[in-house]
């Protein structure tokens, strides 16, 4: 039976009621078992061989007045980074059409800010629409967003929302003290009532517990609808920031995360973000087989390093994964 049938068989397999201790019994599971059954799962619903590409820029770099824990762009911190205004429109549409000629096929905008506001807001809609006109998917993680701008978003072309919950409810206030987690909640709301898909996801490393993670995928699995991508970031200990010290995550209970997510949310895309840089090929390989088939191109994720594009092309080449 291929994927397509069976997913279309499996239409009545999305839950919606995970309660914690489940999602910590499911992360408990023995490795081998839980890796079964999320390869599983993920067949009914996709093409265990291929990848979806995204490229992500950052369009509007440093001095967030946000002080989220894990984050060089925060101006917060003093991490070494430099400031960059709002890039042109010209040259956005310039790398979109770059990373699409690479194989990406959605391309991401993220801004440095709380949200979006003023004429950085109309030039910001002004991308959405190149980029979109050139036939990629287009996504934007702009920060907080109202019901109008999340409405106008849409109306200029924008595919996706990124803004995710980063942790469980009890664990945010550790890691973000500026803005609250019913405020990241408000906004996938608006955002999934303006009729976009949502991108929402967390990170993995930030001195979190089992339960933690638990409490992030059973949030993100329990909205109403899943989001259609779930990123699982692997924390990057950035200089300067509060997180530089952060202990190494043991790489099986990332794998772990990557795996609860596919069970939990059958028919998202699961997206190995950020941390690939750091990661074995071998420890990529069990992430894909665990459920993740999505990851981001190119040498830089907003501002910290990616895989490299030749890298990742390798890699594919050994494993015999192809893009989406």
């Amino acid at each position: 039976m291929n994927a397509v049938t069976t997913a279309e068989s499996g239409r009545n397999d999305l839950r919606h009621d995970w309660r914690r201790d489940e999602v910590e019994a499911l992360l408990a599971t023995p490795l081998m078992d839980l890796l079964f059954q999320a390869q599983s799962v993920h067949r009914a619903h996709f093409d265990p061989n291929r990848i979806q590409i995204s490229r992500l820029l950052s369009i509007k770099t440093g001095g967030c007045p946000e002080d989220c824990k894990y984050c060089p762009q925060s101006a917060h911190y003093a991490t070494g980074l430099d400031k960059e205004k709002l890039m042109a429109v010209e040259a956005v549409i310039a790398a979109a059409a770059e990373a699409k000629a690479e194989g990406a096929s959605r391309f991401c905008m993220g801004a440095a800010w709380r949200g979006p506001a003023g004429a950085d807001f109309e030039v910001a809609l002004a991308m959405v629409e190149g980029v979109k006109a050139l036939g990629l998917e287009t996504c934007a993680s702009f920060g907080l967003l109202s019901g109008e701008q999340a409405r106008r978003l849409k109306q200029a072309g924008l595919d996706y929302y990124n803004h995710n919950i980063d942790t469980g409810s009890d664990h945010y206030g550790a890691i973000i003290s500026t803005r609250t987690h019913q405020d990241r909640l408000d906004t996938l709301s608006h955002v999934r009532e303006a009729g976009l898909h949502v991108c929402s996801g967390g990170i993995v490393g930030m001195g979190e517990g089992e339960g933690d993670r638990a409490d992030m995928l059973a949030i993100l699995a329990n909205l109403p609808q899943h989001p259609e991508s779930v990123p699982i970031n692997l924390l990057i200990p950035i200089t300067g920031t509060p997180l530089a010290d952060a202990p190494a995550t043991d790489p099986f209970d990332f794998i772990r995360t990557i795996a609860a997510a596919r069970i939990m949310m059958p028919r998202s895309f699961v997206r190995l973000s950020a941390g690939r840089h750091a990661m074995s090929d071998e420890m990529q390989a069990l992430c894909f087989f665990a459920g993740a088939n999505s990851i981001f191109c190119g040498d830089k994720l907003l501002t910290a390093a990616n895989a490299s594009p030749s890298g990742d092309r390798a890699l594919f080449d050994r494993l015999g994964l192809a893009p989406l």
